[in-house]
C-alpha cells in the first residue's frame, strides 16, 4: 500500500504508513524494555504513526520514552480529555513535554467539552506547537457532536471505529471526511479483538494471497485502509512481533471489493458462530 497524506485538506499534512500503531491497553501493561522493543520494532519495520491519549494510564509517557532520540522520525498523535479548561492545558502540556514539545496531531477526546478544546488546540497549532487538529469518537450517539466539529471545517483529522463488524461510520463520516478532505484514523480494527479468537482455516483466506495477505490479522487491518477514505489504521499491541508483523502489511495491495466483501463475509460468519 502506498502511504497516503495523513489529512488531504492539509498542504503540508505529515505522510505515514497506513499501518500506524495504538497504545491504549498495551505497552503500560509489559515492562519497559519490552515496551521500548514493540515501539522501536514497529519503527524500524516502517511504522511512522504512534497514538497515544492522557486516558491510556501511562502510555503517553511510555511512548516518549520509547521513542528518544527517535522522536524525529515518529508522527505522534494524542488527545486532550477533561471538561475542566484548566486541566485540559495540563494535559496538553504534559504531552508537549513528553514529545520534544511538539505534538504532531492532537485530537479532542471523545468529543469532551469540544467547541473549547477546538479553541485551545488551534491556539496551540497557532504557536507551533500542534501540526494537525483532530476529533474521536468511539460510540454510535457521539457521533453527532463529531459530525458538526468536522462541517465546521476547522478539524484535519477524525478517529472512529471501523471493522467488519462495525460499519456505520459507511453511512455519514466516511463520506463526509471525503467531502471534505479530512483524514481518518481508524481504530478497533479488530472490534475489540473479537475477531481475533477465531480465526478463519488458510485456506479461506486463499483469494487474498494475490493481495500480499497472509493472516487473517493482516486481512482485517487491509480491510479497514483500503476504503479510499481511510488514511491509516492504528492496531495496538504489547508484542514486539505482532508490531513487526503488522507494519508488514503497509506492503500489501489494497483489496478489491471483492476481496473486502470476502473479509466482511468471513468476519461475521464467525462473530454469528
Amino acid at each position: 500500500m502506498d502511504p497516503r497524506s495523513l489529512s488531504p485538506r492539509v498542504a503540508d499534512a505529515p505522510v505515514v504508513s497506513v499501518i500506524g500503531m495504538g497504545t491504549s491497553q498495551s505497552i503500560d501493561r509489559v515492562d519497559a524494555d519490552t515496551a521500548r522493543d514493540v515501539v522501536l520494532g514497529g519503527l524500524d519495520a516502517g511504522t511512522t504513526l504512534f497514538d497515544s491519549s492522557p486516558m491510556y494510564g501511562e502510555a503517553e509517557r511510555i511512548l516518549g520514552e520509547s521513542l528518544g532520540e527517535r522522536r524525529t522520525e515518529a508522527v505522534v498523535a494524542t488527545k486532550v480529555w477533561t471538561e475542566d479548561d484548566d486541566e485540559a492545558e495540563a494535559q496538553i502540556q504534559r504531552s508537549l513535554d513528553f514529545y520534544g514539545g511538539r505534538i504532531d496531531v492532537l485530537q479532542i477526546h471523545n468529543m469532551v467539552r469540544w467547541e473549547k478544546r477546538l479553541e485551545q488546540i488551534e491556539a496551540h497549532r497557532d504557536a507551533g506547537r500542534v501540526g494537525l487538529v483532530g476529533a474521536t469518537h468511539w460510540k454510535i450517539d457521539g457521533f453527532v457532536d463529531l459530525e458538526a466539529a468536522m462541517r465546521t471545517g476547522r478539524i484535519d483529522l477524525v478517529q472512529i471505529p471501523y471493522s467488519p463488524l462495525e460499519r456505520v461510520v459507511e453511512q455519514r463520516l466516511l463520506p463526509l471526511a471525503a467531502e471534505m478532505g479530512i483524514g481518518v484514523l481508524l481504530m478497533r480494527p479488530f472490534a475489540k479483538g473479537g475477531l481475533l479468537g477465531d480465526p478463519p482455516p488458510a485456506e479461506a483466506l486463499a483469494p487474498l494471497t494475490a493481495a500480499g495477505i497472509d493472516s487473517w490479522t493482516a486481512a482485517l487491518l487491509a480491510w479497514g485502509v483500503s476504503h479510499p477514505a481511510v488514511s491509516a489504521t492504528i492496531p495496538a499491541t504489547s508484542k514486539p512481533d505482532r508490531a513487526v508483523a503488522n507494519a508488514a502489511v503497509a506492503g500489501a495491495t489494497i483489496l478489491t471489493d471483492d476481496q473486502r466483501d470476502l473479509v466482511a463475509e468471513l468476519a461475521l460468519s464467525r462473530a454469528t458462530k
